[in-house]
């Protein structure tokens, strides 16, 4: 994630203790549980209502080149953080998994950034990180994505890896009131690697990448995880929030472990509820943890063929049979969110858990 010299460190990830889950297309062989509080039956296949205003249509315009605009000498170089698009600080990894790193800058200089400029490790764990990546051309007022391919150290621990922005002639470039870039990640072993790790919303100066997945051997089936949906989903979730006036949520490692429990447990047994196959609930999960919730609740979401991260939160916000699934992501009570994503058996679930801690 990006930050500075002087930077605060977000610890977090946020849980949501919502109604129901929607339903695949195919239904579950168990019969549902009576509607309660927090469980619902499950849902029809719905389509999908893209939460954005309508996708512009777009006509073909001839292939011409693009030209680098000429800086003056006396251009000013400059940047401001903007946001972590992903993998946000304290990020749950298993040791040697490869992630992408991105980063969300604004160009405040006078400057207009092309190759010549490029980002660099600097120190912290290298974490394979490679030692300088040029910078796709960028004007002055226009926003960026930094993206650097990364692996988890094998070391269990705390690992930050640091970046600096350089111009052609090697100087660095300030970014708010500092330097650097950096990211902050928790390697351990107690987390399958529920991570945030692609790129998930992009401007016209970066390309897609989609994140890795990875199968987890063990428990009741070999399930995989994939980042990147975990990513998109944590991108689109505070992205609604803000075009809605509610504060970002921040990503908790505590409340992810919750998350990705109940979604393995949702692929591995074909469970569409809060309600896991060991009995437990959503509270129950995240206080397992070591997590105080003053306050907590779920979404939770599994079909086929899997939605993506962004469709996901979209179904959630047009929900109309449960408007509890709207309400969470909305709601202003919750501060933090653990956001968990398995596949199995060509099924996709979604788990978030939105809480606030006393």
């Amino acid at each position: 994630m990006s930050k500075f010299l002087h930077f605060t460190i977000l610890f977090a990830l946020v849980l949501s203790a919502c109604g129901g889950q929607a339903a695949p297309t195919v239904p579950p062989t168990q019969p549902p549980p009576p509607p309660s509080s927090t469980v619902q039956e499950p849902l029809p296949a719905t389509t999908i209502v893209p939460i954005a205003s309508a996708v512009p249509i777009f006509t073909e315009t001839p292939n011409l080149p693009t030209l680098s605009p000429t800086n003056l000498p006396d251009c000013t170089n400059k940047a401001v953080f903007v946001a972590d698009v992903s993998v946000p600080d304290n990020t749950n990894f298993a040791p040697g998994i490869s992630y992408i790193k991105t980063w969300r800058i604004k160009n405040i200089g006078t400057c207009s950034w092309n190759s010549d400029y490029s980002i660099l490790f600097f120190s912290g764990e290298n974490s394979s990180a490679p030692d300088k990546s040029p910078l796709s051309s960028t004007a002055p007022g226009a926003t960026l994505d930094i993206s650097v391919d990364l692996t988890s150290p094998t070391k269990i621990g705390s690992a930050t890896t640091n970046f600096v922005l350089h111009s052609p002639d090697g100087t660095l470039i300030p970014i708010d009131s500092g330097y650097l870039l950096y990211v902050i990640i928790n390697v351990t072993n107690g987390v399958a690697s529920s991570t945030s790790s692609s790129i998930v919303t992009q401007t016209s100066a970066t390309s897609v990448s989609a994140g890795p997945t990875v199968s987890v051997p063990g428990g009741a089936c070999a399930y995989t995880l994939d980042s990147a949906k975990v990513a998109e989903t944590i991108s689109a979730i505070n992205s609604y929030r803000a075009q809605n006036g509610s504060p970002a949520l921040t990503v908790n490692s505590l409340l992810t472990q919750a998350a990705q429990t109940h979604a393995a447990d949702m692929a591995c047994n074909n469970l569409f509820y809060h309600n896991g196959s060991d009995g437990s609930t959503a509270a129950s999960r995240v206080a397992a943890t070591g997590y105080t919730a003053l306050n907590m609740t779920e979404n939770v979401y599994g079909s086929y063929p899997p939605l993506t991260g962004q469709g996901v939160v979209a179904w959630w916000a047009t929900d109309q049979l449960d408007i509890r699934h709207n309400e969470n992501l909305l709601s202003t009570k919750h501060k933090e969110f653990g956001v968990a994503y398995a596949f199995y058996n060509n099924y996709g679930f979604y788990v978030v858990d939105f809480a606030t801690s006393k």
